[in-house]
């Protein structure tokens, strides 16, 4: 089992393949998303996640180091 991840919004999907996992997060991130900009949220989640706009690109965090756990 493969679980992919999205730190910066936590966000997580899961498949038996490393490309599935992948391909099911950025659905997953999708539909997310979506719901939060239909609900009117997305500014602020974004916001809280430290994401900035800069101009017309938004910016994610920057992350110092990550680690795999076994």
């Amino acid at each position: 089992m493969y679980v992919a991840y999205a730190p910066e919004l936590d966000v997580s999907s899961c498949a038996t393949t490393k490309a599935k996992a992948q391909k099911n997060l950025l659905e997953a991130v999708r539909l997310f998303l979506e719901e939060a900009e239909k609900k009117g949220d997305l500014e602020q989640i974004l916001e809280e996640a430290g994401f900035v706009r800069r101009k017309e690109k938004l910016e994610g965090p920057k992350f110092i180091t990550t680690q795999h756990i076994t």
